[in-house]
């Protein structure tokens, strides 16, 4: 017996809202490194994830990484349809999962590779093959960008972690370790009250952490996230994002251009050469 026609057409409003619906409950993830506690990285990046969903209309969520393993295996998949962090990963997701940068922070990131003064053995790079270096432990910009300086691994120098900055100066003069790489900004200001130091290498400056968006994103919705977050209401918007990470200074808008050949620094880091060649 054929369908009546009222019954057609009530299946097919039924069919076009139950799509309708799904649509608008589709889930976009955003995430950042597992720097902060559960509930430190919710009170800074769930006020993003608000804002950029009302600024594209899109069901995006904060979903925190309980270590830099998972982080890292579940960007390597694609999990991630939002993500803020360093320029190595930036530069990685934009080559192998078609993100796009969207806006960044104002500074530049810059590194210094500091010994004590009285070293006379330690003048340059290649007189820290094999001594030790105080740093944070990888996948941080600094120290990877360091060890890339070597690119024979037995070579490369052996890394003391620190928790902070403030504990790889002070290691360097208590000669708990050979040298420290160090941000730019940091070593100048410690330096101020300490003459105990010498710098024996520089990096020239690149870009900083950023936001990118995935390919689940339209260009709409790229372009609409951008202006939302460099907008002036971003400052009250996202304010402890913009402390925590920027010291309440706006954002900048991101170019492409400037995360070329940073993931370079990944080559040895777990999951990143594999992904790479299975990508190709």
């Amino acid at each position: 017996m054929p369908m009546r026609p009222f019954v057609r057409t009530s299946l097919a409003i039924l069919a076009l809202v139950s799509a309708t619906s799904a649509l608008a409950t589709e889930t976009y993830i955003f995430a950042g490194p597992p720097r902060e506690s559960v509930e430190k990285g919710v009170e800074v990046y769930g006020p993003v994830a608000e804002y950029l969903s009302a600024a594209t209309g899109k069901h995006i969520v904060y979903q925190h990484p309980d270590n830099w393993l998972l982080y890292q295996t579940e960007m390597q998949k694609g999990a991630y349809d939002l993500v803020y962090d360093g320029p190595a990963f930036v530069s990685w997701r934009i080559a192998q999962l078609g993100h796009e940068p969207l806006a960044t922070l104002s500074s530049r990131l810059a590194f210094v590779i500091a010994v004590r003064k009285d070293y006379a053995q330690v003048n340059t790079l290649a007189d820290l093959s094999g001594r030790t270096v105080c740093g944070f432990g990888p996948p941080n910009f600094a120290t990877l960008t360091l060890l890339s300086l070597f690119p024979n691994p037995s070579r490369q120098p052996y890394l003391v972690e620190v928790k902070t900055l403030k504990e790889a100066h002070g290691g360097v003069l208590a000669g708990k370790c050979m040298g420290a790489v160090m941000r730019d900004k940091a070593f100048a200001k410690m330096h101020k009250s300490s003459v105990g130091a010498k710098v024996i290498h520089r990096t020239a400056p690149v870009a900083n952490q950023t936001f990118t968006a995935g390919p689940r994103f339209s260009a709409e919705d790229k372009a609409g996230m951008t202006v939302a977050l460099l907008a002036p209401e971003a400052k009250t918007k996202i304010a402890k994002f913009l402390a925590r990470f920027n010291r309440g200074k706006d954002l900048v808008k991101a170019d492409r251009e400037d995360y070329t050949g940073l993931s370079d620094v990944l080559q040895h880091s777990w999951g990143f050469e594999i992904t790479r060649q299975a990508a190709r």
